[in-house]
C-alpha cells in the first residue's frame, strides 16, 4: 500500500493508544457514576460466556486464577490495534474512523443492554470521546500532509508540483511533534483522571455496600449453631497450607469479568416454583432466621490434581433445608435451579439440600460480610457439591423444577450434571524438583472429602510400601484435613505419591482422568533429588 494512502505507523499506533485509553476511561466513570458495568468488561464477560469449553478450560490450566486478567489484556491489546489501524487508513478513507467506532459503541451496547440505559450511556459517552480524539489528534497529521500535498513559491502563493512519474509521497513532511506531543498528553492525563477518579468512585461505593452489610449475628461459642472448634490440633505442620483460608487468598473462578455491585436495598431472592408457599426475601428477613455457621471447603472442578483451585473457611448462613421447608416443594420438585445477579445459572437435586448436610444460604465468611468477590451480599454453599453445580454467588433466584426441565450454564457445554467431589490429596511441602538435604523431612499437606470426611492418608516413597501419616484433628466432614509424614531422606532422586482414604472406606483412584467432566482424578506425586 502507498504512503500517499496511510498515514505513518507511530502517529497511528499512538492515536490509537490515547484515544482508546480516554475513551474506555471516560465511560469507566460514567458507569461508576451510573453503579453499572463498564464497556470493556461487560465485553469481557460476554467473550467468556460465548468462549468454547475447551478454550476457557485451558484459560484456568493456564493462567488459573489470572485468566481474566490475561483476557483482559488482550481485549485491550485487540482494541489499541484496530484504533490504530482506523487512524493509520483514515488519511485514505475519512468514513473510516465514525464507522469504526460505531462499530464498536454497538458492540459495547449489546455487552451492556442487560443493565438497561444506565449502561447505554457508558458506551455512548466512550464512543463520543473516541471519535473526538481522533479528529483532534488526526488534525496534526493532516495539516503535515498539507503542507506537503501544497507547495508554495517565494511569494506565498500556492504552486502546482512539478510532474514526476512517481507518485508524489503524502507524509514526506515532518508531523508537528510538539503540538502532536501536546495534544496527546492532554487526553493522556484526561485520560488517567477520569479513570481514577472512576476507581475512587468504586472503591468508596464497595466500602459504603459492605459496611452497610456489618450486622451480622453472634453466634455463642459451643452452641450446635456455631462453627467447631478449630484448636491448635487443627495444624499438624507449619509449612502446610493454613486450616483457614483467608477471603482474599481464597480461589476465584466464575464467568463474570467484574464482580457484581449488589446494594442490599435492591437485593432480593425469590424463592419459587413448584413449591406451596413461593417466598421473596430481602437481607435482612435472611437475618432475622436461623443463622448458623459451618467450616466447609470448597474446590472447583477443575482444581487438577495437586491444584490450588480450593479453600477452607467459616461460612455463616440460613440452612437451605430450613428455607426448602418454609416454601413446600411439590414431590416432583427434584431440581433446584439457582441463578445469579449476572444471569449465571447451576442446579443441583432437592434431595441434597435434604439429606442433612449443611448446605446454607451464606450471609458471611471467616465472621465477615461475604466479599463482593466471593458473592456479598448472598451466595449459596453446598457441601460435597462442585461449585459448578451449586456455588452460587450473588444469587437472587431459585426455582423448584424437575431434573429434566433445566441444566445449568455448564452443562450444556460439556459438563457433568451431577458434581460431587471426589476425595483427593495434594503435596505441599516439599515442593516439586526441591533439593534436599540428607536427614529427616517433613512430607506434609492436605486432603478432601467433603460431606464424607478423611479418615487416613497414605505416603509412599519409591517403591516402599505406603506409610500411614499423621492427621490434624477432624474438625468437619466438610472440611480439609491437613496431614504430615516424616521421612527419613537419603542421597539420590525420590519419586513421593499421596493417596487418601475417605469415611466411607473408599480410598481415592490412581487412575488419572482430566478436570472434564466431572473432575480430575489420580494420585499427586511429586520429584525430590537428595545430592
Amino acid at each position: 500500500m502507498s504512503d500517499r494512502l496511510t498515514a505513518p505507523w507511530a502517529p497511528s499506533l499512538a492515536i490509537g493508544a490515547v484515544s482508546g485509553f480516554a475513551a474506555l476511561s471516560s465511560a469507566s466513570l460514567v458507569a461508576a457514576l451510573a453503579s453499572v458495568d463498564a464497556p470493556l468488561p461487560a465485553v469481557a464477560t460476554r467473550v467468556i460466556n460465548f468462549a468454547p469449553t475447551s478454550v476457557k478450560h485451558w484459560a484456568i490450566e493456564t493462567f488459573g486464577t489470572h485468566d481474566k486478567l490475561v483476557l483482559g489484556i488482550g481485549i485491550a491489546v485487540i482494541l489499541w490495534l484496530a484504533a490504530s489501524l482506523m487512524a493509520r487508513w483514515s488519511r485514505r478513507t475519512p468514513t473510516v474512523v465514525p464507522v469504526g467506532v460505531v462499530v464498536f459503541a454497538v458492540v459495547g451496547i449489546v455487552s451492556v443492554r442487560q443493565r438497561g440505559p444506565a449502561g447505554y450511556m457508558g458506551v455512548i459517552i466512550g464512543a463520543l470521546v473516541a471519535w473526538a480524539s481522533f479528529a483532534w489528534l488526526g488534525k496534526v497529521l493532516d495539516q503535515a500532509a498539507a503542507t506537503e500535498e501544497e507547495p508554495v513559491d517565494g511569494d506565498g502563493e500556492v504552486t502546482l508540483p512539478a510532474i514526476t512519474p512517481m507518485p508524489l509521497r503524502r507524509w514526506d513532511a515532518p508531523v508537528n511533534r510538539r503540538q502532536f506531543v501536546a495534544r496527546a498528553t492532554a487526553l493522556s492525563v484526561a485520560g488517567a483522571t477520569f479513570g481514577i477518579t472512576a476507581a475512587g468512585v468504586t472503591h468508596t461505593r464497595d466500602a459504603q455496600i459492605r459496611n452497610a452489610a456489618r450486622k451480622l449475628p453472634t453466634i455463642p461459642a459451643g452452641s450446635p449453631d456455631a462453627a467447631a472448634t478449630i484448636g491448635p490440633d487443627a495444624t499438624v505442620d507449619s509449612r502446610v497450607t493454613p486450616f483457614l483460608t483467608p477471603a482474599d487468598r481464597f480461589y476465584k473462578i466464575d464467568t463474570t469479568f467484574v464482580s457484581p455491585r449488589v446494594t442490599l436495598d435492591s437485593w432480593r431472592l425469590k424463592i419459587h416454583g413448584q413449591v406451596d408457599h413461593p417466598l421473596e426475601l430481602s437481607f435482612d428477613d435472611l437475618l432475622d432466621r436461623h443463622i448458623v455457621e459451618r467450616v466447609v471447603t470448597l474446590c472447583c472442578v477443575s482444581n487438577e490434581v495437586g491444584g490450588d483451585l480450593i479453600g477452607n473457611a467459616r461460612w455463616m448462613g440460613v440452612p437451605l433445608a430450613e428455607l426448602l421447608h418454609e416454601v413446600g416443594p411439590h414431590d416432583s420438585a427434584t431440581q433446584i435451579a439457582m441463578t445469579s445477579v449476572d444471569g449465571w445459572t447451576c442446579g443441583f437435586p432437592t434431595k441434597i439440600a435434604l439429606d442433612g448436610r449443611d448446605a446454607l444460604v451464606v450471609v458471611g465468611m471467616n465472621g465477615e460480610p461475604l466479599p463482593i468477590d466471593h458473592g456479598f451480599p448472598v451466595r449459596v454453599v453446598v457441601p460435597g457439591l462442585y461449585g459448578y453445580v451449586s456455588a452460587t454467588k450473588w444469587v437472587t433466584d431459585m426455582e423448584l423444577t424437575t431434573l429434566d426441565a433445566f441444566d445449568g450454564y455448564w452443562i450444556p457445554r460439556g459438563w457433568s450434571k451431577d458434581g460431587p467431589v471426589k476425595t483427593q490429596s495434594r503435596i505441599d511441602v516439599p515442593g516439586s524438583g526441591d533439593q534436599l538435604d540428607a536427614g529427616r523431612h517433613a512430607i506434609a499437606g492436605i486432603a478432601w472429602a467433603q460431606h464424607r470426611g478423611i479418615a487416613t492418608v497414605e505416603v509412599r516413597v519409591d517403591d516402599r510400601p505406603w506409610a500411614t501419616a499423621r492427621l490434624s484433628h477432624d474438625v468437619s466432614d466438610d472440611a480439609w484435613r491437613q496431614w504430615v509424614y516424616d521421612w527419613d531422606a537419603t542421597k539420590g532422586h525420590h519419586r513421593i505419591s499421596v493417596r487418601a482414604t475417605d469415611g466411607t472406606g473408599a480410598t481415592q483412584t490412581s487412575d488419572l482422568a482430566p478436570v472434564e467432566p466431572d473432575g480430575a482424578t489420580g494420585w499427586h506425586t511429586i520429584d525430590v533429588d537428595v545430592p
